[in-house]
């Protein structure tokens, strides 16, 4: 009974070790940098590892370059933005999608196996232009939009669109790109982060000084295909109290701009598209009448949404101008301001300041930890690790937990695999050398853990070759 308990907790070990491994994430065991780094030379070799990472158990390499991809044949217009892996069905995890944030945008694809790069949406296709937006869908397809859309002053732009890939898997000839009305009405805005909660609910932004935050909630939440989804619903924008405190914090609501089936409601900003000639509604000029007031926020960008471990969910969002991120529960509908200037930094303890400037992307790991990126050039470019402990939606402190150092270019789509905990890609966009990348970054565990793994599968060896010489020791005498 001893031998037999011993061998199950040896196997025991192992295998715990190995959950443990799987389960969870080692990036946010690090040290806090300084908030700046020497910018590199341009077309220095080091842009191939340009950032400056916050532990030695942290390791990066370049898996795709915009050089290597036009020489092979697969032209890209650069400012490669925000990624997002294909989370669900045939291959999940297989594969990387990012667009171009160029005035003739597209949509590209990396093979993670292999290594392949390709371009699945020419640039300038449909007149897509500014791609930013990066999500995987409920229903297992790929979204992005344009980061382009028209002052409420001006006539309406034939931009602010959402785009859908139907068959993000297939050979790179045969792509579906659609663009997708959201509802009828066909709202626009200039998008960058999109997020889905658990209800399946979409969450956009309008991202200008003074705009405003959305949700889309479909009349066909579990609707198989992107026509269905979008085809009815309602489109509502986050209003904070009485809505008329700008990036004010307290108490929410949603208010309605469309109806049930997805029509515009009466007195919101109808427009035409100027090259459809098509009804659109304009997202960013009816939010500033009073009978449909939501709160203005300075340059609202990402999304990312966190489970919290009773199942409640919390959006978070980036507003770029005045250097804050903010945090919207969406069970209580309770806005807080999760970090800014004004949070604690983690290397020296004291307020933060000017070091926290222009947060642009966010990202989650997969222990729910909030990072955030900022907009900025390279040596100033930092991402942030906002440490929330408490899970109250106001970080305690926050700390520098990788520089970017490409002269000319900021990191953006900063991207966890949720297939590997302890691995990360980024972009470097937009480097003066004109050579776009993605970064992969990998977090090596601590050594102890490996070693409880290792002691496990000792044990567990150990127990085999035992039992193998009794039963060889056995069958010997049975011979006798």
């Amino acid at each position: 009974m001893f031998r037999k308990s011993t061998l199950v907790l040896a196997i025991g070990l192992a295998f715990g070790a190995q959950s443990a491994l799987a389960a969870s994430s080692f990036f946010s065991t690090f040290t806090p940098l300084d908030a700046s780094a020497t910018p590199l030379p341009t077309n220095d070799p080091l842009e191939a590892t340009p950032f400056v990472l916050s532990s030695p158990k942290f390791s990066q390499k370049s898996i795709a370059d915009r050089g290597t991809q036009i020489a092979n044949g697969y032209f890209n217009s650069g400012a490669w933005d925000m990624q997002t892996a294909n989370e669900t069905g045939t291959d999940a995890g297989r594969y990387l999608y990012a667009p171009f944030e160029t005035g003739a945008a597209g949509v590209q694809r990396i093979d993670l196996k292999t290594g392949k790069v390709v371009t699945l949406v020419h640039p300038g296709t449909q007149g897509f232009v500014a791609g930013d937006a990066s999500r995987w869908t409920p229903w297992g397809t790929y979204l992005t939009a344009e980061e382009s859309w028209s002052d409420p002053s001006q006539p309406a732009s034939s931009k602010g669109r959402l785009f859908e890939i139907t068959n993000p898997l297939a050979d790179p000839n045969n792509i579906n790109f659609v663009q997708r009305k959201i509802t009828p009405a066909d709202v626009r805005v200039s998008h960058e982060g999109l997020a889905f909660d658990k209800n399946k609910n979409l969450y956009f932004i309008d991202e200008r000084d003074n705009s405003h935050i959305f949700r889309f909630s479909s009349s066909n939440p579990n609707a198989s295909n992107g026509a269905d989804y979008f085809g009815s619903g309602v489109v509502s924008v986050l209003r904070v109290g009485n809505g008329l405190t700008k990036e004010a914090t307290g108490s929410a609501s949603w208010i309605a701009l469309t109806n049930n089936a997805g029509n515009a409601l009466a007195g919101t900003i109808v427009k035409t598209d100027p090259v459809l000639g098509t009804s659109i509604l304009d997202g960013r000029a009816t939010p500033n009448l009073v009978q449909f007031l939501g709160t203005d926020f300075d340059r609202p960008e990402d999304l990312e949404i966190q489970t919290l471990a009773n199942g409640n969910q919390r959006l978070f969002v980036a507003t770029t101008t005045n250097d804050k991120v903010f945090a919207i529960d969406l069970t209580t509908d309770t806005v807080t301001l999760f970090a800014s200037q004004n949070s604690v930094n983690m290397k020296t303890g004291a307020v933060v300041g000017t070091a926290f400037n222009s947060p642009d992307n966010l990202a989650i790991d997969a222990d729910g930890n909030i990072y955030v990126i900022e907009d900025q050039g390279g040596g100033n470019a930092n991402i942030w690790f906002a440490k929330d402990a408490d899970r109250d939606g106001i970080a305690e402190e926050i700390g520098v937990w990788a520089t970017l150092k490409t002269n000319g270019a900021e990191p953006t789509g900063l991207y966890f695999d949720p297939f590997n905990p302890n691995v990360a890609y980024v972009n470097v966009q937009h480097p003066a050398s004109g050579i776009d990348r993605t970064i992969q970054i990998t977090a090596v565990p601590e050594p102890e853990t490996y070693a409880l793994m290792l002691s496990g599968l000792g044990l567990v060896g150990f127990g085999l070759r035992r039992r193998q010489r009794k039963e060889s020791a056995r069958s010997l005498r049975y011979a006798v």
